[in-house]
């Protein structure tokens, strides 16, 4: 009797046909997790943009990007963050209150030797500050908690206006940059409308260890670079913010980072020109490369400085979500307008934006 069975031309017909089929199937499910980890990081900016509606209603003021000079703060410039008062608001009133405002930020109580008096909540690692789509999770300023979320500093200092956007800067105006825009204010500040105005954007962490970092690298996006001369200071206007940007974007493949472990350093503290730490800025487009500008400070802000290029950045296809300072969440594209741009980066400015522009 005959025995019944596959020819060999048919056995490689059905594994060629099985290979197809895989092939066609594992970037739909990978498409599916990343659609998984963007709704989720949509999510997390959803409860932080409620997070500070209620502490707008609790202090009638945002959130600022550092409460330097505030009292126990580091002699060094560093105070609490805004992602420490937020706590309370995101379910996490325990950690709060276990948090030691007496001993100071880094438990130095306004001096410079670290007690590491907190260590137990500034090590944590908050899900909600973290979004799943950065494969990284070492936190950059290992064993601090770290930040992908990060408050909108403003649109380019260039016009003269710094700190303008929804995260002012420090608690006072200061010797540093004593501009308006500094010190606490509530939604009657936002005049240009809080469904026009940024609150909250993502960035990529940095690198635990500070590596050096080439700009033609994977990891380009983690670091920090530096761009020479330039008139890109105050005053300067459109003309100094577009120089910026260009010459920030157009820098030689083989530059070398003057910071890699910057973006996102901790959530708990924030400092007053250290912009990458918790905050970013309206200048260059999204997913854009990130320097600070050699003459903002005499170059030593190595985090990214007021007159630098900070855009957000992400792992999500074409672009990053964005929280608003009415709570709702966009996404906006690399390829956005930068009027457009600069114009929701800003709060009170008076800029029409229209809702697809971005």
């Amino acid at each position: 009797m005959r025995r019944r069975g596959f020819t060999l031309i048919e056995l490689l017909v059905v594994i060629a046909i099985i290979a197809v089929l895989i092939a066609l199937l594992l970037p739909a499910v990978q498409a599916a997790r990343e659609a998984a980890r963007r709704s989720q990081c949509v999510n997390n900016l959803k409860q932080m943009g409620l997070a500070v509606h209620n502490y707008l209603s609790t202090n009638a003021v945002f959130p600022l990007q550092t409460m330097y000079p505030a009292s126990q703060a580091d002699s060094w410039g560093w105070s609490y963050g805004w992602g420490l008062g937020l706590l309370p608001h995101l379910e996490q009133t325990a950690a709060y209150n276990a948090f030691n405002f007496s001993i100071g930020i880094f438990g130095n109580a306004g001096g410079n030797t670290y007690q590491m008096g907190n260590s137990t909540v500034m090590n944590m690692k908050l899900a909600v500050y973290l979004c799943p789509s950065d494969p990284t999770k070492l936190p950059p300023a290992s064993p601090y908690g770290a930040t992908n979320y990060v408050g909108n500093y403003g649109g380019p200092g260039q016009f003269s206006n710094l700190a303008n956007g929804a995260f002012s800067g420090t608690i006072v105006p200061n010797a540093w940059y004593n501009n308006p825009n500094l010190g606490p204010f509530g939604v009657e500040g936002v005049t240009d409308g809080t469904s026009n105005t940024a609150l909250f954007s993502e960035r990529l962490l940095g690198l635990v260890g500070g590596p050096a970092i080439q700009l033609n690298s994977p990891d380009s996006k983690r670091a920090i670079f530096t761009v020479s001369g330039g008139s890109y200071g105050v005053n300067t206007g459109q003309a100094g913010a577009l120089g910026l940007v260009q010459a920030c974007n157009s820098l030689p493949s083989t530059t070398t980072s003057v910071r890699s472990n910057g973006n996102g350093y901790t959530w708990f503290a924030g400092y007053p020109w250290h912009i990458a730490v918790n905050a970013y800025l309206h200048t260059g487009p999204p997913n854009g490369n990130s320097c600070t500008w050699s003459g903002d400070q005499g170059g030593w802000l190595s985090f990214g400085g007021p007159l630098g290029c900070v855009p957000p950045s992400s792992n999500h296809s074409g672009g990053v979500n964005i929280g608003m300072a009415d709570g709702s969440v966009k996404f906006a594209k690399n390829s956005v307008n930068l009027q457009t741009w600069w114009a929701i980066g800003t709060r009170k400015y008076g800029e029409v934006v229209s809702a697809d522009a971005f």
